[in-house]
């Protein structure tokens, strides 16, 4: 018997055998020890070495137990585990069982995340490994999520054992001949498109997920404490705005996964899942798309090689898969869309990555202090010219549906293709489209002509389809621009019961764009035109 003291908690370990030949010794040596000490509040009994324990060895656990409330059982073989749970000990304080060793030495990595790496052990089997000191609760926690996960709709694998790997533990799933992107993007270039369509259909699937409250914790919480820790290190007012908007960025209660990359996707027997559970949460897809950004570009911008080395495949490679991921994603291939979009994505990034640098990296890396200077430049750059991190997203499908472009009437055929796109591919009417660009082309035309004469601004249109995929109910247009506070809806409607020769000229646009939508509503609201067509899926 050994004993190792931390802190309040004694750590005794028994050995051989505890049986009515030994029990009285066994126990006053377990009380020297307590003695020793200082009479912990909490003692752990490690019991990996215990081969045998009677009725008379309970009896000292028990009486044991009575004077230190707090007593814990670790490490318990099977057959010392099955006297203990036969008795009812089990019941009356914390028994842990022994976990079989696995080794990983020499096994195939199959996939990564930020808290572990994924082996394959055998042909049938693999275990991830865990980076975190505390690594039984992360098992847990992860096995917890990814059953949540599984019931809602993700196809992911369910651990099935818990194993002791070197110093920590491993958590053992069932994968047949997995494969993951990585490998696959790295290994056979041909199959590019094939991932890039099922990683983002993954994606799409995992983001139209709804979860009941209080199963996942919100992702904006994260990242408002990372924002909030590199606050004092941006220029004056700039940490504020940071926090700003973020915290502006709206609520959600679809699901993210919070390390979605190709490690994390594997090919198991044929069909594809999402593995490395722990960091499932929920929240708005920008967050999600911050994490994918640092995974393919960000932590890898001032050093190339970084991403090799982590996914296996080039930073070329790496940056025409996020880009390419990323349009399919928002369903579009418009540039300028995909650009805006990025944008708002690296503002979070780059302080996401300043903040992990802070709290990881060695100061003396003569590579530290480039790259954070890289990540900070582009961050104020950023900072400087938005204002908003906000874009919308379709029917809880994370499909963004915002547009802002210069106000100019040359711009009017990319809100109709914007505009058309969307709506086509919710499978609405010729008839509905037609009239929904109608009113459109009447309200852009007026902002780019009159909102910012004799100047240049911008306008967003946003697009909002409410209801079911396949069964859309609701679709909400609307146009946003900073030009001169204008109600068009105060202005009288034309009278067109009169003749040619009496009608006035102009009018005629508001009053079409009435005429083909169900309603239309207008506010000034912080230094912004907002006005809002809804019409309805009869």
């Amino acid at each position: 018997m050994t004993t190792d003291q931390n802190k309040t908690t004694a750590v005794i370990k028994l050995t051989g055998r505890i049986d009515s030949n030994n029990n009285a010794q066994v126990e006053q040596e377990i009380r020297e020890r307590l003695s020793a000490a200082g009479d912990p509040g909490s003692a752990v009994f490690d019991v990996s070495d215990l081969e045998y324990i009677s009725s008379a060895g309970l009896r000292v656990i028990l009486r044991i137990r009575k004077t230190v409330p707090d007593l814990k059982i670790i490490n318990a073989s099977p057959e010392v585990y099955e006297i203990l749970d036969m008795t009812g000990f089990t019941e009356m304080m914390k028994v842990e069982k022994a976990y079989r060793v696995v080794s990983v030495e020499g096994c195939e990595v199959i996939g990564e995340g930020f808290n572990g790496k994924v082996y394959r052990i055998d042909k049938d089997n693999v275990v991830k490994t865990y980076k975190n000191a505390n690594a039984l609760a992360g098992i847990m926690h992860e096995r917890e999520v990814a059953r949540l996960a599984l019931i809602l709709g993700v196809p992911t694998a369910i651990s099935y054992d818990i194993v002791r790997v070197g110093d920590s533990y491993g958590s053992v799933f069932e994968l047949l001949n997995a494969t993951s992107f990585s490998k696959i993007l790295a290994r056979e270039p041909e199959r590019y498109d094939f991932c890039v369509r099922e990683y983002v259909n993954m994606l799409k699937k995992v983001h139209s997920i709804s979860v009941p409250e209080g199963k996942l914790p919100r992702i904006k919480e994260h990242e408002l404490k990372s924002a909030r820790r590199i606050r004092d290190r941006l220029p004056d007012g700039m940490g504020d705005k940071l926090i700003k908007m973020i915290e502006d960025i709206p609520e959600s209660d679809h699901m993210v996964h919070g390390d979605y990359h190709t490690k994390n996707i594997v090919v198991a027997d044929g069909e594809v899942l999402l593995i490395d559970m722990d960091t499932l949460s929920v929240g708005h897809p920008i967050f999600e798309l911050v994490h994918m950004y640092n995974a393919y570009v960000g932590f890898s911008e001032y050093d190339p090689q970084i991403v090799l080395n982590f996914q296996g495949f080039s930073a070329d490679v790496a940056r025409r898969f996020w880009h390419d991921s990323l349009a399919a994603y928002l369903g579009t291939n418009d540039e300028q869309v995909i650009k805006d979009v990025e944008d708002k994505v690296r503002v979070i990034s780059y302080a996401n990555l300043l903040d992990w640098s802070a709290r990881h990296s060695d100061p003396s890396d003569p590579a530290t202090a480039p790259t954070q200077a890289l990540w900070k430049r582009e961050l104020i750059a950023l900072m400087e010219r938005l204002d908003t991190l906000v874009f919308s997203v379709d029917n809880g499908c994370s499909a963004p549906a915002e547009l802002t472009l210069p106000a100019t009437v040359d711009n009017l055929p990319r809100v109709m293709d914007f505009i058309g796109d969307r709506i086509a591919a919710a499978g609405l009417s010729p008839k509905f489209i037609t009239q929904l660009e109608l009113a459109a082309e009447e309200i852009f035309v007026n902002i780019a002509n009159y909102a910012y004469t004799p100047y240049t601004g911008n306008a967003t249109v946003r697009l909002i389809l409410s209801g079911e995929p396949g069964s859309i109910r609701t679709v909400e247009l609307t146009f946003i621009d900073s030009g001169k506070p204008y109600d068009p809806l105060k202005k009288a409607d034309p009278d067109v019961s009169l003749s040619a020769e009496e009608r006035r000229i102009g009018g005629l646009g508001i009053f079409m764009a009435k005429k083909v939508t169900d309603d239309i509503k207008y506010e000034y609201s912080n230094g912004q035109n907002v006005l809002t067509l809804i019409k309805q899926v009869h």
